[in-house]
This record gives C-alpha cells, sequence and structure tokens, in this order.
C-alpha cells in the first residue's frame, strides 16, 4: 500500500473492494483499472516534474526545500544580486545587515588569527545560507564572510527575514535544522583537519565546490586553498602537484584548477561522503518537514529525525577515517 499512498491514488479515484472467504476469513483486495494507474502515473509525474522546476528556478537548495507555504513568506522580499570574487560581506564583529542564500556564489566563513593568518571554517553555496544566525537576534558575526567564487545569490535583510520566521513554524524548524548542520560540519571539519593528509582534505574540498558549481574547471585561486586548507601556498602548491600526477586534477592555472572527478574521489577521504549525504538530507523536502509530535502553537516545531550525527559519533567515523589514512604533515 505504501506505493498507493504515495501516487495519492486514493484521493484520485474510487477503488472497488473484492471479498473473498478463505478458511472462515474475510481478505479485503483493492484493484484498479490500467486507465486509472496511467493516469494517476502521469499525475505523480507532473507533480514530481513541477517540483524540479521549482528547485532549478529558486537555484538554492535550501529555499527549495521549504513548503511553499514558508517560501511565499519570504518570496516578495528576496532580492537576486551577483557577487563578486573577493568581496567581503561581512567582517568580523560587525552586525549583519544582510542574509544570503547562494546559487552559483561560494561564501567562505573566515576566521582571523592574531598571527594574521586567516583559515576558512567552512563554506557555503547552493546548500546553505550566510548570516541566517542574525534572524535569531541581533548579534555580531563572528566571523568574516568573503566571497570566492563570484557568482548569484538571494538576499533579504534580517528584518524581513524574522518577520517572517515569527509566522511561520515551519521556518523556524528549517532555520533551527539549519544551525544544527553548520554546528555539526564545523565539528567534522575540525575532526578531518586533525586526523586526514593535506592531499586528502584538498580532494575532499575540491569535490565539495565542484557538487555547487557543476563545471569540471574550478575557479580557485591557491590563496583560496591555502585558507581553506590551513597552510602555507607552497604546501598547496605541493599537494596539487600530487594530485596532478595521479591524475584527479587535469591542469592547474594560476585562478582554476581543471580536476577528474572519479580519481579525486578515488583520492578523497571518506568524510566527503559522509558530509554529502547529510547536506543532502538537510536540504531535502523530507528533511524540512517538521515532526507532529513537536509541534506547538508557541514555538518551533522539535525534530525527532536525525538528520546529522552528534559530535560523538563525527569523532568515532574520523578515528577510524584515521587509522586508515595516516596522516601528513
Amino acid at each position: 500500500m505504501r506505493s498507493l499512498a504515495e501516487l495519492n491514488l486514493l484521493e484520485l479515484f474510487p477503488l472497488r473492494r473484492i471479498l473473498s472467504s478463505r478458511r472462515g476469513l474475510f481478505v479485503v483486495y483493492f484493484s484498479l483499472a490500467p486507465r486509472q494507474v496511467c493516469a494517476a502515473s502521469r499525475a505523480f509525474v507532473l507533480r514530481s516534474s513541477s517540483v524540479m522546476e521549482r528547485r532549478s528556478s529558486i537555484g538554492n537548495r535550501l529555499l527549495a526545500a521549504l513548503p511553499p507555504a514558508e517560501f511565499d513568506l519570504l518570496a516578495p522580499h528576496l532580492r537576486k544580486v551577483s557577487l563578486e570574487r573577493d568581496v567581503v560581506l561581512v567582517r568580523s564583529g560587525d552586525l549583519v545587515e544582510q542574509i544570503y542564500f547562494p546559487c552559483t556564489a561560494l561564501i567562505a566563513f573566515v576566521m582571523d588569527m592574531p598571527n594574521g593568518q586567516a583559515v576558512a571554517t567552512t563554506m557555503v553555496g547552493n546548500e546553505g545560507a550566510a548570516g541566517i544566525l542574525s534572524t535569531l537576534r541581533s548579534v555580531r558575526s563572528p566571523m568574516t564572510a568573503v566571497v570566492r567564487v563570484a557568482g548569484v545569490t538571494w538576499q533579504i535583510s534580517p528584518a524581513r527575514f524574522h518577520a517572517a520566521l515569527t509566522r511561520s513554524h515551519g521556518l523556524a524548524g528549517a532555520v533551527q535544522l539549519h544551525m544544527r548542520s553548520l554546528l555539526v560540519q564545523f565539528q567534522h571539519i575540525a575532526a578531518c583537519n586533525a586526523l586526514h593528509s593535506v592531499e586528502a582534505r584538498l580532494a575532499r574540498w575540491l569535490l565539495q565546490i565542484h557538487d555547487q558549481i557543476g563545471n569540471d574547471t574550478l575557479p580557485l585561486t591557491q590563496e583560496t586553498l591555502s585558507e581553506l586548507l590551513g597552510v602555507r601556498r607552497t604546501t598547496v602548491t605541493h599537494m596539487v602537484h600530487k594530485l596532478r600526477a595521479s591524475g584527479a586534477i587535469r591542469s592547474n592555472r594560476r585562478s582554476s584548477i581543471e580536476v577528474d572527478r572519479p580519481r579525486l574521489e578515488v583520492a578523497a577521504c571518506e568524510c566527503y561522503e559522509i558530509m554529502r549525504g547529510r547536506i543532502d538530507r538537510i536540504v531535502s523536502a523530507e528533511g524540512m518537514k517538521p515532526s507532529g509530535r513537536g509541534a506547538s502553537a508557541h514555538g518551533p516545531p522539535r525534530s525527532h529525525a536525525r538528520p546529522w550525527t552528534n559530535g560523538d559519533e563525527v569523532q568515532a567515523h574520523a578515528r577510524s577515517a584515521g587509522a586508515e589514512r595516516p596522516r601528513s604533515h
């Protein structure tokens, strides 16, 4: 009956009940005429196609995964803008003035160290948002947000977003889910940095960026890669040469890298698959659905699903990965 429920056949067509008796037990069968099945299949395909078109037109997977009612609260206030590479969207300690939902741009969260070195803690693309923490309360940005790959993004003011947030339990739940995903992503990257080789981590970053850009030529500078890996540029150059020797990188020009994805996947640590699976679950329509048990009239619903593992599980994955891959110094 699961397939019938997925096609909503019970709502589309009346079903004939056929009763039969076997050894004194009555069994109920439901039957559909072939033409009804064909019509229901077409309806399902059209519905799936419209969902795909909506997601494609929006461009940001987090926004596209919102239920239509929640997205409609934001739509009148969203503005699409183009961002150039190396533009600073907000500096550490400043108030957040805009929330960004990237479509093709990539935004790095950069931590400025006391010695002047900058390290990227993570990078946000079409699966997330930058500045969304400001919707919970007026706070200053703990990190600097810098555009590392130029592209298009949706933007909305924190005040507009907060106004929609107060009217929607579903939107509040989505924000909570996204903040949780970022927290665990920070934890996982920290564990990966401690246990995996620079070469494997570079391959992981290149795969993640390839997912978001969808082009085999990645517009990345040596400075950006150094910032992502937390190493000197000379180390980045050495790692790029190693990946090129293995065929994972076909060419590397001054500000771009051409990759061979199948070979790059071999070179990457298993953190890539783990993190990609979690992101896919977070930004899916199912992942955005609030739990009925946690619904409340006075606050956002609690999510009883576990699209992300906790910190202990992240460390366990990293420990098992570290046992297989020696750390490169």
